[in-house]
């Protein structure tokens, strides 16, 4: 039961005081999870931040449910979600009951502007964070050159773009890569 509450709490935090959604919240969660508390490793981090990325739902969400049943099973697995979705929906309730136009408030709009930069930094921040535990293999490091180069352009020209032409054909390579890296592993093995 100490380990439930021991994820429930963690995600609160994390939760709490993460502004800027869920890729503003990788960096605290990999804090909290890899290297404070040492429920999973760096790898797992950086497959857990592509499986969210690539399933439906909210990133930090997806993030929590992992790492709660890695760490918890099933019961681990609610404590995280729960935890890390509990102080927005407070938040957002106590706004919403008090303050009809929240954002017009002067000072209010003021901190969200100062708050929209710190987000800035800290996606950057994981954003190279993942780039620099790119496996070295050359398939991992095409599929990044090609895909930042093809957001680039999508980015400068401002066209219409689903992110999901980019992951489908870079898992599919990725997969076709291991496959036939693992036949050529297997060739050399018979041939000796």
């Amino acid at each position: 039961m100490k380990k439930i509450l021991d994820l429930f709490l963690s995600f609160f935090k994390i939760g709490l005081f993460t502004f800027g959604g869920g890729y503003a919240m990788i960096s605290i969660i990999e804090n909290t999870c890899v290297e404070k508390k040492k429920w999973i490793t760096h790898d797992d981090m950086m497959n857990v931040t592509v499986i969210a990325e690539s399933t439906p739902g909210p990133i930090a969400i997806n993030c929590a449910t992992f790492v709660g049943y890695k760490h918890g099973k099933l019961l681990g697995s609610i404590a995280a979600t729960f935890g890390v979705v509990l102080p927005s929906f407070i938040i957002i309730y106590i706004i919403s009951m008090f303050l009809d136009n929240f954002l017009e408030i002067k000072l209010i709009a003021n901190a969200f502007s100062g708050i929209k930069i710190a987000v800035a930094i800290l996606i950057t921040r994981v954003g190279l964070n993942l780039v620099s535990k790119i496996s070295k293999q050359i398939v991992p490091r095409i599929i990044f050159a090609i895909s930042f180069a093809v957001m680039l352009l999508i980015d400068i020209f401002s066209w219409s773009f689903s992110s999901i032409w980019l992951l489908v054909p870079a898992g599919f390579i990725g997969f076709l890569a291991f496959v036939i890296q693992e036949k050529l592993a297997n060739k050399e093995d018979t041939a000796r």
